[in-house]
Formats: structure tokens, C-alpha cells, sequence
């Protein structure tokens, strides 16, 4: 799967969860950068994103992920 297509899928499960359909999410993008993306959505943001690409990430990862694209190459990896 290529970064575009990861970035394209992380997308979508962050407007879901937000209900917010003008989200976009770039390789730079941080949380700080999206409204409403607390801590809270950003753990189910994570859940979802283990269970759409059946990758587990370990505590220590989420909490240094500092934007999208340290994900991106996370979920890349596996």
C-alpha cells in the first residue's frame, strides 16, 4: 500500500469520527491542526486505524507520533 492510499484511508476515519467531511490530513499534519481532535479522538482515531490495517501499535509508538506522516511510515512498516 502506497503513502497516498494510507494518508486517503487515515482521512476518512478521522472525518468519521470527527463528522467532519472537510478534514484533510497531509503527511505534516499534527493534531493541533484539526479542530476537536483531542486526546480522546485521537485514541479511537488510533483504534480505528489498527483495526482498518490489522497493525497493533505499541503504547510508546502512539504517544511519539507527532504528525500523520510518522503513522503513515509506522503503518507502512508493518
Amino acid at each position: 500500500m502506497t503513502e497516498p492510499e494510507i494518508l486517503d484511508k487515515l482521512t476518512r476515519i478521522l472525518r468519521d469520527l470527527l463528522a467532519d467531511d472537510s478534514i484533510v490530513l497531509t503527511m505534516e499534519t499534527e493534531r493541533e491542526d484539526v479542530p476537536n481532535w483531542d486526546s480522546f479522538n485521537y485514541l479511537n482515531f488510533i483504534v480505528a486505524a489498527e483495526i482498518e490495517f490489522g497493525v497493533k501499535f505499541k503504547t510508546g509508538e502512539v504517544e511519539s507520533f507527532e504528525h500523520v506522516g510518522a503513522i503513515v511510515g509506522r503503518i507502512k512498516e508493518m
